[in-house]
């Protein structure tokens, strides 16, 4: 901590590029020889892990629990452990492991970091593309360290919406959100990874993303991006057991935040 950061926050969103990069590249490797792999069945035949995931974030673990022991950790495949800092890293080893076992390069690495109920820090790492998603509090957000900055003329009928689903939530509330966006004139995709999509809304690459049923293990990092970007996201609910059950999560660039708020019936 120095006196240009008095809050240690250049300090931690550093440590989480340098981690989400060698996280990435051993998740990356996983990923070039995955037919080697041995994959499990989590929930249901969709929700799925291997000991990419389990490995990748023993590996996050290790490095924030070296460099600050007293901050807390939840990671997706290991649960909560608290700290006395304040500040929790939220951490989803390999968010699409589902595009990941099957070779499509729709997967990340997302490392948030929380300190009093806000997302303060967010790093995605997309290892297939080559992309570094960064963002601090206050700080902005960037890719590949270009600035990122939301186009307010950008909405959900210019511009692809993402949308996420899973079997926490009817099939028919999934097809009347997309009935919904349709109808309103928009359009949308669903690459398999929440994370990355959110970092896409962060990006501009989406106006906005909804899903109705998420962790926080893949959405704070992409909340952190997305506001610093310029845009919107609402809030995560982080007390108590809320932090691990799940939430809905929407996100939106400026000028796609009212539609969406309709259409997600907010």
């Amino acid at each position: 901590m120095t006196s240009h950061d008095p809050s240690g926050l250049e300090t931690r969103l550093a440590l989480a590029e340098a981690v989400a990069r060698e996280a990435g590249a051993v998740a990356l490797d996983y990923f070039n020889r995955r037919e080697t792999l041995v994959v499990e069945i989590k929930r249901d035949p969709q929700d799925v892990v291997s000991i990419a995931d389990r490995e990748v974030e023993n590996l996050i673990r290790a490095r924030f629990a070296e460099a600050y022991p007293d901050d807390g950790v939840l990671g997706e495949e290991y649960g909560l452990v608290p700290g006395s800092s304040g500040f929790t890293w939220v951490i989803d080893p390999i968010d699409g492991t589902s595009p990941f076992v099957n070779g499509m390069p729709n997967w990340c690495v997302s490392i948030a970091l929380l300190h009093d109920g806000v997302p303060v820090v967010g790093v995605i790492a997309a290892p297939c593309h080559g992309e570094l998603y960064a963002a601090a509090l206050g700080r902005g957000a960037r890719l590949n360290g270009k600035p990122l900055s939301l186009d307010a003329s950008r909405t959900i009928r210019n511009s692809v919406t993402g949308i996420g689903a899973n079997n926490h939530v009817t099939p028919a509330f999934v097809g009347k959100i997309v009935e919904k966006l349709l109808e309103s004139g928009g359009n949308f995709v669903r690459n398999g990874s929440g994370a990355l999509m959110l970092a896409y809304v962060a990006a501009g690459r989406l106006v906005g993303y909804y899903e109705p049923h998420m962790h926080a293990w893949d959405c704070l990092a992409g909340y952190c991006l997305v506001k610093e970007a310029g845009g919107w996201y609402l809030p995560f609910p982080v007390e108590g057991e809320r932090l691990t059950t799940g939430s809905a999560v929407l996100a939106a660039a400026p000028g796609a935040i009212d539609d969406l708020k309709k259409i997600a019936a907010l």
